[in-house]
């Protein structure tokens, strides 16, 4: 009898990607005139989804590792339908995505405006919820009983809705991955056991209530690390741009990892698909019963990501398992 595939569920955000590329972005009373535009599935959730999906499977989707199943909401119109679409073309279960009908504000698809300064690659992202505020705590009773390997959340959808996800899966014993994006303060029962706490300058700044630019210091981040750990984070991870990450584990694992010179395009969806990378290693090691390399999944995530921010494009620029090539 062949083994069922370790799973790994996404609960988050699905929203539809306004893109617009310029030639800087636009400062205050200024309009701009963009080169390039685009419309294209996106949402953290489901872009980290499609990013487990992608590396763990080649093009073919037959060599899959890992099964991805997305929890999430969608309005009852066009936008939706093309989320639930892409999702499947890349080996994304959708069987636990709601389609929205009730007419109210959260019948329509969440939608965010993206700009992207073609100078640097770095964009500028506003956000409508739309069906993602729907996610309310009764939605995700079921989550927990499916027993994935990993559950992957960011905070893109009502912060009461990933606290219960998270205290259910914690019952269990189901390891969790947080990527607290957009930055919130959290309890400090939410750190207490938590698996895996991925966050980028902006967003640990706020948690640890410093000055970002205090974090150019390597000693600060490190103490900035230590103090998260404390609060019973297993394994920690800051993405520090075009410094590199630094990593922290509960082992004893610490250490920076360079970042990689690439020609920046379109740095959307870079940091989904660093947690999507570091999710499949983390659920390949439990399932193989290896001791999870921190340093390891970090270094190989950093590798992916330059692969991302060199396309244009949301989940279209993550790479997929065959053309991660260590050169």
């Amino acid at each position: 009898m062949v083994s069922p595939l370790p799973a790994i569920c996404v609960l988050g955000s699905l929203n539809i990607d306004l893109v617009y590329y310029t030639p800087h972005h636009p400062l205050p009373g200024e309009t701009l005139t963009s080169t390039h535009s685009d419309v294209s599935p996106g949402g953290k959730g489901a872009n980290q989804a499609v990013a487990c999906a992608k590396l763990s499977r080649s093009r073919t989707l037959e060599d899959a590792s890992i099964k991805v199943i997305m929890f999430g909401a969608v309005g009852a119109d066009a936008h939706g339908s093309k989320l639930l679409d892409s999702l499947q073309s890349y080996g994304v279960n959708i069987s636990e995505v709601v389609r929205r009908q009730d007419p109210s504000e959260h019948s329509i698809t969440g939608n965010a405006v993206v700009i992207v300064d073609e100078r640097t690659g770095q964009n500028r992202i506003i956000l409508t919820p739309g069906a993602n505020a729907s996610l309310r705590p009764e939605s995700v009773t079921n989550l927990a009983s499916l027993r994935p390997s990993l559950l992957v959340m960011q905070l893109e959808i009502p912060l009461d809705t990933v606290l219960q996800a998270l205290a259910a899966a914690k019952s269990v014993g189901v390891p969790v991955l947080l990527n607290p994006a957009p930055a919130v303060q959290l309890p400090e029962e939410a750190y207490n056991g938590l698996s895996h706490l991925i966050l980028n300058e902006t967003e640990v700044a706020l948690l640890a209530q410093i000055d970002e630019a205090e974090l150019d210091d390597p000693n600060t981040v490190e103490k900035t690390a230590s103090k998260l750990l404390a609060k019973g984070v297993q394994n920690l991870v800051i993405t520090l741009g075009a410094k590199g990450a630094y990593y922290m584990s509960k082992n004893g694992q610490k250490g920076f990892v360079p970042a990689l010179k690439v020609d920046v395009v379109d740095t959307t969806a870079a940091g989904d698909t660093f947690i999507g990378m570091y999710s499949v290693l983390a659920v390949e090691a439990s399932s193989r019963n290896l001791d999870f390399d921190i340093c390891a999944a970090v270094t190989k995530s950093t590798f992916a990501s330059a692969k991302t921010v060199s396309r244009r494009g949301a989940q279209v620029s993550i790479p997929w398992k065959d053309e991660l090539v260590l050169e």
